[in-house]
């Protein structure tokens, strides 16, 4: 892709924020904190969620990609080897080991800044090996360019999944009751 999708603010999560992403993965959102990115077309892309979820259970996954069309594109790329790449170029460039690491540094210091999880590691296989890349590319899409050197790449492989217009379709009585609100 030329022209990654632009950074957003995160933003509290709305009826519709929250309808649209039952539709996207199918099933509510657990420990859901905030829109953390939202895709070109306005819908959520990537949530933030809490280290532990309501039950206490530790769940280090930060970013979570919402957006079935790019997970569906970052899935095509894991097919095809891009994570096995990817590890192999970490053992052999030190520079982009530590692009790495530094990566893995940031998204340790976003989840402590919510909650420390004392003894979990990051996520995506950070900071040794490539094993995610839909939370890669979910990191890159909310820390920006350049925090994240393999989100960067894998990002920069995907299509514009946005350009066929929104992925789902919000209820209508969820938007209605958004526009209803003060």
């Amino acid at each position: 892709m030329d022209t990654p999708p632009p950074r957003t603010e995160p933003t509290a999560p709305t009826d519709a924020d929250i309808a649209a992403f039952k539709e996207q993965l199918g099933r509510p959102p657990r420990g859901l904190r905030t829109i953390a990115h939202r895709c070109p077309c306005g819908l959520p892309d990537v949530v933030e969620t809490a280290p532990r979820l309501e039950d206490g259970t530790p769940f280090p996954t930060t970013y979570y990609l919402t957006c079935p069309r790019a997970a569906s594109a970052i899935g095509t790329l894991e097919a095809n080897g891009v994570m096995k790449e990817m590890t192999a170029r970490l053992a052999e460039d030190a520079e982009l080991a530590d692009a790495y690491r530094a990566a893995h540094e940031d998204y340790l210091a976003r989840r402590d800044a919510i909650e420390e999880l004392v003894g979990f590691p990051s996520a995506g296989g950070m900071p040794d090996r490539v094993k995610c890349l839909h939370v890669l590319v979910a990191h890159s899409l909310v820390a920006g360019p350049g925090v994240n050197p393999l989100g960067d790449e894998a990002l920069a492989l995907l299509p514009e999944w946005w350009r066929k217009g929104p992925c789902v379709t919000v209820p209508e009585e969820t938007a209605e009751s958004e526009e209803a609100r003060p």
